[in-house]
């Protein structure tokens, strides 16, 4: 047995690399769980380009969770009300097909959908959309991507003409100023926060701006916190516009040479000067003023966002807003600047080059676009006109599909949407009325395994092998290093055993997973995310990879100036083609002219706004230690321990007005529902705004599932939820039992574990 196995870490979009040692390998002391399983023990990877040996709790305990509560073998039940019995993987194959069947001659296959997950590798993704899109002729694959990254995904096509974060992580080492919005870096992606603090406290000069209604552990090390009222990003992002344009403090030349869509967006900032935003953001007009003039005094900003910019109705206009600024300062296109996404999961990025969204195809292709669709059936061997013109159903509109009884089959996988969706009473109003789901997961029980028809047991991280992707464009291979257990099986085996058996033979006939991605990649080639350079041999002898734009040029100068970019625009500077981290270092971008767009947007504000009857926002996040629904770091002693039981955390003034201390329940009451938290009370927090971690679904806690609050607004261009805010009331109560621990509920049974 090798003494190492080199891979990613499965949780959050950075993307570190870990080192994993077999138990007992060299000589070391084999740890064993509460259950007597041996422990693989976990490292960061020193030679991983993105995290150079760095990683978090989440990763350390990886581990931990492989061997607890698995699901190893196929289960099914004719109704819901029964109890799941177990059958063999032909049993179980045997009723999906027939079901599908049955379908497609009863409705077509608009009556079938796919809801998948960034947690998915490369491999699955990609096997998904041939069998969906392709093979079925449905766009209905959607994953829970759309509830995080599809606004961004948005914003980067409508402002650059395609999709694909344009800068890397060596530029948190490079910049002058850093502008962090809408995201709690330190505590949900820890390591890209890393660099970014030793950079921010090695260099005096170097200047950190954090907006969130929370004073977090980002926010905490800040040279300036903006604590702005939930719901007006557009409005400070816009005042900061005003005050640069003001002051004289804009790139026309960039803005000339290199943009359209100027005059419209500098007609619209003129309505926001600094009393109007200082009033709407609830911050003091200095404050605004400190921000637009460190971003103004930098020569380079880097900008960093995740959940608080991408979940609203106004996703896709916040995130084009933000690339506005740069646009403006040109503030792009070089080392130490640029708008920067950071992804929430770790393959949201492979997915979205797989084409894993309702609205795309391999490839950075739109199901839209006639020579897209004919390219991807050429590839595939499928007849012209196979692949539907139409975007397919999102993620919630599966769940609107399924109360109109228009899903006649909704197969779930590697996902916990009974604990994710928004205004979750309805989601699982909803998930009742299917009338066959499948359920693909690596664990049982979770939440949404409680509305499935049928089980399939997923071979999960290190025990298949696949790519992934993270939000600076670097592709990882991550090798099987153990047997799955029972008769678990990769995501893309079982999909491609299902397109098989309806026929599609020749479509499916891969050897293994290399095969697989050799076939990916070619839908890259000559695009934007080309991968053509990629395959597993190579990941494996090199290690990880940056994708990059071929028909683009690098010009790699680490200190850029206006003079750079007046002397690269009259073709002074000579260009070479090298394989560049950043994209767009031309200045030239995939539009049809070549141009970047500016995008004019007032602000609308919150979908819910508070009320007298609902007068506070809630706003829901994540903690350091846990992941989503805790179907992995649920079952890990350690992250436990850290995070035991959620919260709700309120300012002393609200708290105080309401006669809570720290301690008391206190049950949140939205136009959905309700739900019960002990308060934390806490000045972090501003007033008027509370906060609730979204990790504690009903297997880990009684009434604490913080999207039974929420809604399921969305933004119109994007499509993703506005799961970041809704408006609640607060009303103490008194004597209330604690909530069961995990260790209670996790009784459920579990009778194919043997």
């Amino acid at each position: 047995m090798s003494e190492s196995f080199k891979t990613l870490c499965p949780y959050c979009g950075v993307g570190c690399g870990l080192e994993v040692f077999p138990p007992a390998a060299s000589g070391r002391a084999t740890h064993r769980d509460n259950q007597g399983n041996p422990i693989w023990k976990v490292v960061g990877d020193k030679s991983h380009p993105s995290s150079q040996g760095m990683v978090c709790v989440k990763g350390a305990t990886v581990t931990e969770s492989l061997d607890k509560n698995r699901l190893k073998y196929p289960m099914m039940r004719d109704s819901l009300s029964e109890s799941f019995r177990e059958v063999s993987w032909d049993e179980a194959f045997e009723k999906i097909v027939s079901r599908i069947q049955k379908i497609r001659e009863s409705r077509g296959a608009n009556g079938i959908c796919m809801y998948g997950s960034g947690q998915f590798q490369t491999e699955d993704y990609y096997i998904a959309q041939k069998l969906i899109k392709g093979c079925l002729g449905t766009n209905n694959f959607d994953a829970n991507s759309r509830l995080c990254m599809s606004s961004a995904v948005a914003g980067y096509m409508q402002s650059f003409g395609a999709d694909g974060p344009p800068c890397c992580y060596s530029d948190l080492e490079l910049t002058d100023c850093a502008f962090l919005i809408g995201t709690n870096t330190a505590e949900c992606h820890p390591i890209v926060f890393n660099r970014l603090r030793k950079h921010h406290k090695k260099n005096r000069h170097v200047k950190m701006i954090v907006v969130d209604p929370r004073c977090t552990k980002t926010a905490e090390v800040a040279d300036l916190h903006l604590a702005i009222n939930p719901g007006t990003d557009i409005d400070l992002l816009n005042g900061i516009a005003h005050l640069l344009m003001g002051w004289g403090a804009f790139d026309s030349l960039f803005i000339d040479e290199c943009t359209q869509g100027f005059p419209d967006y500098a007609g619209v900032i003129q309505h926001y000067p600094p009393e109007v935003v200082s009033q709407k953001c609830g911050i003091g007009i200095d404050q605004l003023e400190q921000a637009a003039r460190y971003w103004a005094d930098s020569k380079k900003v880097l900008s960093l966002w995740s959940m608080g910019i991408n979940q609203s109705q106004e996703g896709t206009a916040k995130v084009r807003t933000l690339i506005n600024l740069h646009l403006m300062t040109g503030n792009i296109c070089k080392p130490g600047a640029g708008p920067f996404s950071l992804t929430g999961q770790p393959n949201a990025m492979g997915g979205r080059e797989a084409g894993g969204l309702a609205h795309i195809l391999p490839g950075y292709r739109s199901v839209k676009n006639a020579q897209h669709r004919a390219e991807v059936e050429k590839l595939w061997g499928l007849n012209p006109g196979q692949i539907s013109r139409f975007p397919g159903r999102d993620a919630w509109s599966m769940i609107t599909g399924l109360e109109t009884g228009e899903v006649d089959l909704l197969w779930i996988a590697a996902t916990n949407p009974a604990v994710s969706m928004p205004d979750l009473h309805r989601t699982k109003a909803a998930l009742l009325k299917s009338p066959f789901t499948i359920y693909q997961d690596a664990y049982y029980p979770t939440e949404t395994s409680a509305y499935a028809h049928i089980l399939l047991p997923a071979a999960q991280w290190s025990e298949k092998t696949g790519t992934m992707t993270n939000s600076e464009r670097v592709v990882t291979l991550c090798p099987k290093f153990r047997e799955p257990p029972g008769v678990a099986k990769a995501d893309w085996e079982i999909f491609a055993e299902v397109g098989r058996r309806l026929g599609f033979h020749q479509q499916f006939a891969f050897a293994d997973a290399a095969a697989v991605h050799r076939e990916f990649v070619q839908f890259t080639r000559d695009r934007p995310c080309d991968m053509g350079e990629i395959s597993h041999e190579k990941l494996a002898e090199d290690g990880p990879m940056q994708w990059y734009d071929p028909q683009k040029a690098e010009i790699e100068i680490e200190d850029q100036d206006s003079g750079f970019f007046s002397s690269l625009l009259k073709g002074l500077i000579k260009k070479e083609p090298l394989k560049g981290k950043r994209l767009y270092t031309d200045l030239r971008f995939h539009t049809p002219d070549g141009r970047a767009k500016f995008a004019a947007y007032h602000s609308r504000g919150l979908a819910e706004p508070p009320c007298e009857e609902y007068p506070f926002v809630l706003t829901v996040g994540r903690l350091y230690g846990h992941w989503h629904t805790q179907t992995r770091t649920g079952r890990i002693e350690k992250i436990v321990k850290m995070h035991p039981h959620p919260f709700i955390e309120i300012h002393p003034r609200d708290a105080a007005k309401l006669e809570i201390i720290d301690g008391d329940w206190i049950e949140l009451r939205s136009r959905r529902g309700k739900a019960r938290f002990p308060a934390k009370v806490t000045k972090a927090i501003a007033p008027k705004t509370v906060f609730v971690p979204m990790h504690w679904g009903a297997l880990w806690a009684n009434d604490a599932e913080a999207n039974v609050l929420t809604h399921p607004a969305a933004c119109p261009i994007s499509l993703e939820p506005e799961l970041k805010a809704c408006a609640v009331q607060l009303v103490p109560v008194n004597s209330l039992p604690e909530p069961s621990q995990h260790s209670e509920l996790m009784s459920v049974s579990t009778s194919n574990q043997r």
